[in-house]
C-alpha cells in the first residue's frame, strides 16, 4: 500500500515537471494553465507621443496656428510658420514647450501653447479572438477590454494570460501578462491558442 502511494506521488511529480518544462503549470484542479514566460518589464511612465497620434495644439490669441495636427511617420508635427516640430518620445507638456520655443524665435513674443491628445494611435490584437486587427485606443482600457472590443475570445483561446508587445525607448518590450493589465496606445496583444 505504501509503495502504491509512493508510485502515485512519483508519477504526479513527473507529470508536473513535464508540464513545467513545456511552459505550463498544473493548477489545483488538475487544469493546465500557461506559466508566464517573461513578465513585461516596462515601467508605467507618462504617455509619450508617436506616429498615429492626433493632437490639438492651441496657441492662445493665434487662431491661424491653433489646429489639429497628426504626428507623421517621421515622428513630427508640421505647423505653419515654424515647420516640423519633433514629437516622437515627448510628452504633451514637452511638446508644448518645444512649440513655444520655436514660436519665440522671431514669430511671437510670449507664446502660450497648450497641447492635448485628440485621438490616440491604435492598438493591435492578434491570435485567438473573434475579430483580430487594429482598433482605436480607448482610455483606461485593459487587455480584457481589448479582447471584448475584438469580439471576445475564440473557443480555443488561452484566457489566463496574453503576450503583450510595447514600444519603449525605441525598442519593443515583450512579455506575458494577465488579462487585467492596462493597455497603452501602440501595444500589440497576442492571444495564444490553448493546448487542451
Amino acid at each position: 500500500m505504501r509503495h502504491a502511494r509512493s508510485l502515485i506521488l512519483l508519477v504526479a511529480a513527473i507529470s508536473a515537471a513535464g508540464c513545467a518544462q513545456r511552459g505550463q503549470i498544473v493548477g489545483p484542479n488538475a487544469s493546465v494553465v500557461a506559466a508566464p514566460a517573461a513578465v513585461l518589464s516596462v515601467p508605467e511612465t507618462p504617455y509619450t507621443l508617436d506616429s498615429g497620434d492626433k493632437l490639438r495644439v492651441v496657441v492662445f490669441g493665434q487662431d491661424g496656428l491653433s489646429n489639429s495636427y497628426a504626428v507623421d511617420a517621421g515622428g513630427n508635427i508640421s505647423m505653419p510658420l515654424i515647420g516640423a516640430v519633433p514629437a516622437r518620445g515627448t510628452t504633451v507638456a514637452q511638446l508644448s514647450s518645444a512649440v513655444a520655443a520655436k514660436l519665440r524665435q522671431g514669430y511671437i513674443r510670449e507664446p502660450h501653447v497648450a497641447v492635448e491628445v485628440e485621438a490616440y494611435r491604435p492598438f493591435f490584437i492578434l491570435g485567438e479572438v473573434t475579430y483580430p486587427g487594429q482598433y482605436p485606443y480607448v482610455a483606461n482600457m485593459t487587455v480584457e477590454t481589448a479582447v471584448a472590443i475584438a469580439g471576445g475570445f475564440s473557443p480555443r483561446a488561452q484566457r489566463g494570460a496574453v503576450e503583450l508587445s510595447r514600444p519603449y525607448h525605441g525598442e519593443i518590450e515583450r512579455g506575458t501578462v494577465p488579462v487585467f493589465t492596462p493597455v497603452r496606445p501602440g501595444d500589440t496583444i497576442v492571444v495564444a491558442e490553448r493546448w487542451f
